[in-house]
C-alpha cells in the first residue's frame, strides 16, 4: 500500500510548475451590451473617444438598471407592507370584538354576583326575623313569670 502511494506521488506533476509559454491567460470579458438608445456617436469622434464614451455610458446604464431593480424591489416590499397592514387591520378588528365579548361577560358576571349578594342578604334578613319570632314568645313568657327567690340559709346556721 505504501509503495502504491509513493508511486502515485512521484507520477504527479509538481504543484508549482511554471505554465507552458504558449498558453494564454484566461480572458474575462465584459458582457456585450448594446449601446443605449439615448446616445449616439458624433461625427468626427475618434475611435478611442467612441470606445471610452461607450464604456462609460454602459457603466451608467448598468447602474441605472440596478437602480430600477431596486425600485422594483421597493415596490415588492410596499406590497408586502400593504398586505401586513390589511392583516393587522383584520386582527385589530378581531381584537376589538374579543374585548367587547369580555366586557359583556364581565357585565354578566357582575350582575350575577350582585344578584347572589342580594339573595344572600334577603336570606339573612329572613333568618334573623324568624329567629326573633321563634325566640320572641319564650322571652315574653320569662318576662311575665315571677322569678323564684332562692332561700338563703341564715349566717348562724339556724333556720
Amino acid at each position: 500500500m505504501e509503495r502504491e502511494i509513493e508511486a502515485e506521488v512521484r507520477n504527479r506533476p509538481p504543484v508549482h510548475e511554471p505554465r507552458p509559454v504558449n498558453s494564454a491567460p484566461p480572458r474575462v470579458g465584459a458582457p456585450a451590451l448594446a449601446m443605449p438608445d439615448y446616445v449616439e456617436h458624433r461625427d468626427g469622434a475618434t475611435e478611442i473617444g467612441k470606445l471610452s464614451a461607450e464604456a462609460v455610458v454602459r457603466e451608467y446604464e448598468a447602474a441605472a438598471k440596478d437602480i430600477e431593480a431596486m425600485g422594483a424591489e421597493l415596490i415588492e416590499r410596499v406590497k408586502q407592507c400593504e398586505a401586513m397592514t390589511r392583516d393587522a387591520l383584520a386582527v385589530t378588528e378581531e381584537l376589538r370584538e374579543t374585548a367587547e365579548r369580555y366586557r359583556e361577560e364581565a357585565k354578566r358576571v357582575f350582575l350575577q354576583i350582585e344578584d347572589c349578594s342580594l339573595v344572600t342578604a334577603e336570606v339573612r334578613k329572613i333568618c334573623t326575623e324568624l329567629k326573633e319570632k321563634i325566640a320572641g314568645p319564650a322571652t315574653m313568657d320569662r318576662a311575665l313569670k315571677p322569678k323564684k327567690v332562692k332561700s338563703v340559709p341564715p349566717a348562724d346556721g339556724v333556720s
